[in-house]
């Protein structure tokens, strides 16, 4: 990576009279700088020991102690904006096939084995970069516009999908699916029915593009999280109680979710949304209780009898609140 490309890309200052004007590397843990390296600062203090590890320039947004002349000092108006800049530039050259896709295809993806040659990212620009970088020529991503910026390409299509249904459900329950796929059957896998569609959207993409995928197995999706619990909302073993607090972080996917339960008929069903999700709903049903704060998610769970309570927008750490807090609430009771 040529110094000149860098200063015109990023529109960067140079400080100091650097004997240099090509860096190997692009680097972010000050201990993993080599000679060669261009040493990213996100905080001045990891500065002093990238220079002790012979780094050859430094990039920095901060007020920062020039301290070695001999090297690139290069001041950028916002290393994230610089970086972003520096990878859709860099990354023409390796003609990567990018395609864009929602959240939930995207968490179902990383958790199928597929060669390097394909690629999911999503976070911040550092980790992106990361990946990005190390990519070979002709590599396909997956990100979600909803994760990740998507300044960082230059062009990106939209996920193919599917035609027709080619995952057979053969047994399944509202948290558990078995299926099968292309002749192979895959059993009780920890996954919802509900994310079948996410699923095949994923799987004929790989087909599409004849890309090789292995299932091994899903967890942690991260949305439509069951936690089974007991009469004081303590957790409790999955699918060894009646009563689950399910917690999904993604508005957008709650009228979705809402449908979804629709078909528990049996099942007494609440459902917990923030305050401000009052105006958007569009589905029209019983049983919704919107708080304005987390801390009431407990006050309505604990009040009310459900099977199944759907909880928009809290993280499902709030049934494990400190012991002094659960007190209180059992005093407010």
């Amino acid at each position: 990576m040529r110094l000149e490309n860098i200063l015109a890309l990023t529109k960067g200052s140079l400080f100091g009279e650097p004997s240099v004007s090509i860096f190997e590397s692009v680097v972010f843990d000050p201990s993993k700088v080599k000679r060669g390296s261009l040493f990213i600062a996100y905080s001045s203090d990891d500065i002093s020991e990238a220079i002790q590890n012979s780094a050859y320039g430094v990039v920095f947004d901060k007020p920062t102690q020039i301290s070695d002349s001999e090297i690139a000092w290069i001041k950028v108006a916002d290393i994230d904006e610089a970086l972003k800049k520096l990878l859709r530039f860099y990354l023409l050259e390796k003609e990567l096939q990018v395609y864009a896709c929602d959240p939930i295809t995207l968490h179902l993806s990383s958790m199928i084995s597929t060669p390097p040659i394909f690629c999911n990212i999503e976070g911040a620009v550092r980790e992106i970069w990361e990946k990005l970088w190390s990519l070979e020529k002709k590599s396909i991503v997956l990100f979600s516009p909803t994760l990740s910026d998507t300044d960082i390409f230059v062009e990106y299509s939209q996920l193919v999908h599917a035609q027709e249904n080619t995952i057979t459900i053969i047994e399944q329950t509202l948290f558990e699916t078995s299926f099968i796929h292309n002749d192979i059957f895959y059993e009780r896998q920890m996954l919802s029915p509900f994310f079948i569609p996410y699923l095949e959207r994923i799987l004929f993409f790989y087909t599409f593009l004849r890309i090789p995928f292995q299932i091994r197995g899903f967890s942690k999706m991260g949305h439509f999280i069951p936690v089974f619990t007991n009469s004081r909302l303590e957790s409790k073993e999955f699918g060894s109680s009646d009563r689950v607090v399910i917690f999904e972080p993604l508005l957008e996917l709650i009228d979705e979710q809402i449908n979804f339960l629709a078909q528990a008929t049996w099942a007494k069903i609440i459902y917990l949304l923030p305050e401000a999700m009052r105006s958007s709903l569009t589905i029209g049903v019983e049983n919704i209780f919107f708080y304005r704060y987390s801390e009431e998610v407990l006050t309505i769970l604990q009040s009310r009898i459900f099977h199944f309570a759907l909880v928009a927008g809290v993280d499902k750490g709030i049934l494990n609140p400190s012991r002094s807090a659960m007190k209180q609430l059992e005093l407010d009771f």
